[in-house]
């Protein structure tokens, strides 16, 4: 069942690629992106994940403003990737992965950070993800994640296939600690758009 819904999210962001970036990241994410960067530390040099990278304008910011950094983003969409290739402007400090969120293509300890942006909710299965983003990361390593905060009642809203799903900063915690990824801190940066900040435990 869930290899049916990646491949119709997939499909979905496929067709949606050659305009989502004049449909939404002009202002919204360009706006989105600079407040995410207040709360970034990042050791020098670095290197970094960005999960759903979709076409790539996170993981070309952050390579200019740390020029040092290496990167790689990973998106389920091929025509995402199409995009984020065509404009990578840091080639080669950036590459662009297919993979599946579940299973990232990386090795364990790998990263000294990993980004997601608005695009966590779209995930079936949050947990793995949390599990996944725990293994790949270095101990001490931060998980910078950026999406809508629950919605009063509202948990799933059937937008993509499979719908899309909000999470409390509490959901988000306990999500975490089942991932031995420990909280640092919630911050709101646009709207209903809250960051959550986690560490990966020494232990993990």
């Amino acid at each position: 069942m869930s290899e049916q819904i990646f491949e119709k999210k997939a499909s979905f962001f496929d067709r949606w690629a050659p305009n989502y970036d004049l449909i939404f990241t002009t202002v919204f994410y360009q706006s989105l992106h600079k407040r995410l960067l207040s709360y970034v530390t990042l050791p020098h040099p670095s290197y970094v994940l960005d999960l759903g990278c979709g076409t790539g304008r996170l993981l070309n910011r952050l390579a200019r403003t740390f020029p040092d950094l290496q990167g790689i983003g990973v998106d389920l969409s091929p025509q995402m990737l199409k995009q984020a290739r065509e404009n990578n402007q840091h080639h080669p400090r950036l590459i662009f992965t297919q993979g599946n969120a579940e299973c990232l293509p990386c090795a364990a300890n790998q990263f000294d950070a990993v980004f997601n942006t608005i695009s966590f909710l779209h995930y079936p299965n949050p947990q793995e993800v949390f599990t996944e983003v725990s293994r790949v990361l270095k101990p001490q390593g931060k998980f910078y994640l950026v999406d809508y905060i629950r919605l009063y009642s509202l948990d799933s809203v059937p937008f993509s296939p499979g719908g899309i799903n909000f999470y409390s900063r509490e959901k988000r915690e306990e999500l975490a600690e089942n991932a031995g990824l420990t909280t640092q801190g919630h911050y709101f940066l646009l709207g209903r758009v809250m960051l959550s900040v986690f560490v990966k435990n020494l232990a993990s």
